[in-house]
């Protein structure tokens, strides 16, 4: 039986605001929220099967490389779509910024970066 991924934790400046725009764009919902193991706070948003843990430590620090060529950053989270177009309005609706569109297969995208700099892929396949 193959393993199946449940959630990613990752540090974010505001865990209430980046599942805010998470749950307004992405239909999600908060599933947790409350103090962290290692102190700090950390909301779970997502969906009941999936999710993203939003950590904020007490005293965050800002990223100082590129996630891209940091062996273990994160590179980018990726969301699929049934309506790519629709979703990229509302994207750009909250002030985010679209970028590297591309249609290959096995569907089209775009990126977007956040507040805290993580980038986005957004996918809709065929």
């Amino acid at each position: 039986m193959p393993a199946h991924l449940e959630h990613a934790n990752f540090t974010v400046s505001d865990p209430a605001a980046t599942a805010e725009w998470m749950c307004d764009l992405f239909g999600w919902h908060i599933r947790w929220k409350g103090d962290a193991i290692a102190g700090g706070h950390s909301i779970h948003v997502g969906t009941d099967a999936h999710y993203l843990a939003l950590y904020s430590p007490d005293a965050p620090q800002k990223a100082k490389e590129s996630s891209y060529t940091t062996v273990g950053g994160l590179n980018h989270i990726a969301v699929t779509t049934d309506d790519l177009d629709a979703l990229e309005t509302r994207i750009k609706a909250r002030g985010f910024v679209t970028k590297n569109h591309a249609d290959y297969e096995p569907g089209r995208r775009f990126y977007f970066h956040d507040s805290d700099g993580i980038e986005y892929e957004v996918v809709q396949y065929d």
